[in-house]
């Protein structure tokens, strides 16, 4: 009884801990949420862990949603167009993936991680248009980073979040507030597409998401509020974005040396 209370414990707060994450940048949660399931809450499976973690992760996302919403920061037609190519993607993604040793796989991905990063470094002082709307010039932009993002999402069992926030950026030139607050609407889309693909095969433990997400509420509030006081400073949020996409990839890098 001890050992259950312990695990139910630890993953509310690994879920508090991922649900912080996404309210804060949009992404990073659902990489960390794998890696918390099984280091911390002790889940032996790694395709478990992904399918709790995909279902956990979306119901977070959709949660911090409705904060970013309040505040006016969510362009929903242009992220809508994203997510819907992006959902194609995830079902094929996460088709494939479970055919796949996913230990070597996260080498590639932790480099594409830190990619990233320095993207998001590098854009640091591009403030962005407060006024995109959904258009014929950045449609097809949407459509086509939609369908990449979703399918890495799927593939690697992550909300992708760290991926759609850039690509929001780069395919309507929208600044990252709100490029944080709308990637949401994808990462909760690609998380269920995941998850019920991963609910198929049997590899959802249903009461670990239901806590996982208990806590992932209470650390959005918190992640979404401090979201909001970074990002009126230019800057700011995307050095914290790239902080955590950098601290995560070194993570798995170190994780997965013994693989090798």
């Amino acid at each position: 009884m001890a050992g259950l209370l312990l695990q139910d414990a630890l993953g509310v707060a690994s879920g508090a801990l991922v649900g912080f994450s996404l309210g804060l940048v949009g992404g990073g949660g659902s990489i960390l949420a794998v890696p918390l399931l099984i280091y911390v809450v002790g889940v032996p499976s790694a395709h478990v862990a992904i399918g709790t973690s995909a279902l956990a992760v979306a119901v977070n996302a959709a949660a911090n949603l409705a904060q970013h919403a309040r505040r006016g920061a969510v362009k929903w037609r242009c992220a809508s167009v994203l997510a819907a190519a992006g959902v194609i993607g995830a079902f094929a993604g996460s088709s494939l993936s479970k055919l796949v040793d996913g230990q070597k796989l996260l080498v590639l991905f932790a480099i594409l991680m830190l990619v990233v990063a320095g993207l998001m470094l590098a854009r640091r002082s591009v403030a962005g248009d407060e006024g995109v709307v959904l258009s014929r010039e950045n449609l097809p932009k949407l459509l086509g980073l939609g369908f990449a993002t979703g399918t890495l999402s799927g593939f690697f069992g992550i909300g992708g979040g760290f991926l759609i926030v850039p690509a929001l950026m780069l395919a309507t030139g929208m600044p990252i507030l709100d490029a944080v607050a709308s990637s949401l609407i994808a990462v909760a889309a690609f998380g269920v597409t995941a998850a019920a693909n991963y609910a198929r095969s049997g590899l959802v433990d249903w009461w670990l998401a239901a806590i996982f997400i208990g806590g992932g509420v209470l650390g959005g509030v918190a992640g979404a509020q401090l979201a909001a006081t970074l990002g009126k400073t230019r800057g700011r949020l995307n050095i914290a974005f790239a902080g955590v996409i950098f601290a995560v990839a070194v993570y798995m890098l170190v994780r997965s040396a013994s693989w090798l």
